[in-house]
């Protein structure tokens, strides 16, 4: 019988595929956006999305990593994928008020 454990990180590992796939379709659209229009808001609003999306690997990168890391280490692990939400919602802050 397999581990219902083994299926919920299965399950886990494909949802957070579907995110980071969904987070780099918008970086890909505000990319495209960027390029037909131009415009400091638009520029704003990738390089916002292109943080998140980074943010979101590395968030999935990290869960994988720090399973067996140490306290510590997971902790910085944690400090370094919040780095980038935090300039990329600024960023998309940023686009909205221009």
């Amino acid at each position: 019988m397999v581990e219902l454990s083994a299926i919920a990180d299965v399950l886990l590992m494909g949802l957070r595929l579907v995110l980071f796939a969904l987070a780099l379709g918008l970086t890909f659209i505000s990319f495209q956006a960027y390029n037909q229009k131009g415009g400091r808001r638009l520029e704003s609003a990738f390089i916002g999305f292109a943080f998140i999306s980074m943010g979101v690997a590395l968030t999935t990168i990290s869960t994988q990593i720090t399973r067996e890391a140490t306290a510590e280490t997971a902790t910085y692990f944690q400090v370094a994928e919040t780095i980038p939400f935090i300039v990329g919602f600024s960023m998309l802050y940023l686009s909205l008020y221009r």
